[in-house]
């Protein structure tokens, strides 16, 4: 990928949507490049939708990804996934925790959960990478790390050095957490 990049941050609150674009941003300040964030809660303390702009580059002048100009989207949960794909340029990527958090009008009966968000995106031709990264962070510590797992696969798309991640992990993570983390974000590169 070039060093410009417009990257959306997708889940439900609680999943650590919010520190994801927060590492992810400190890594492309480390390599130098310009960079803007901007966040948008729905109910997320109730857990509502989340997501995060990051851009960055030579030169970045807005904060937000227009629709169709995304080029990648990382998705905490399926449905969000969906929400967000006209935010995908056409040939972006996918990357998407194989976790379904179902919400209200889901659990009150008013909607119905898509079947198969994954194997319908796949089914359009766009280029997915799901992997169910709440059951790796769990084999590492924690389920809440799914966004740290995510991030090393994000990771390999980048062409950032791998010390960036590494302190940027350790300037946003408490000191008891990071081993985890570290862990699990080193099972989302070998993925």
């Amino acid at each position: 990928m070039s060093k410009n990049a417009s990257i959306l941050i997708a889940g439900v609150g609680g999943q650590g949507t919010v520190l994801a674009s927060k590492i992810l941003g400190l890594v492309a300040t480390k390599a130098g490049l310009d960079v803007k964030q901007s966040e948008i809660h729905g109910m997320s303390q109730r857990g509502g939708s989340v997501v995060t702009h990051v851009r960055f580059g030579e030169k970045v002048y807005s904060p937000l990804v227009a629709k169709g100009t995304a080029d990648i989207i990382m998705a905490f949960e399926e449905l969000e996934a969906l929400r967000y794909l006209p935010y995908l340029k056409k040939d972006g990527l996918m990357i998407v925790n194989q976790q379904q958090m179902l919400p209200m009008p889901v659990i009150t009966g008013a909607a119905q959960y898509p079947e198969g968000p994954v194997e319908e995106m796949t089914g359009r031709g766009i280029r997915v990478k799901a992997i169910n990264a709440s059951a790796i962070g769990r084999e590492k510590g924690d389920a809440r790390a799914a966004n740290v797992v995510l991030l090393g696969i994000l990771a390999n798309e980048l062409s950032f050095p791998k010390e960036y991640w590494t302190e940027a992990l350790e300037e946003s993570l408490k000191p008891k957490l990071l081993a985890m983390n570290l862990a699990a974000f080193k099972a989302g590169q070998e993925i």
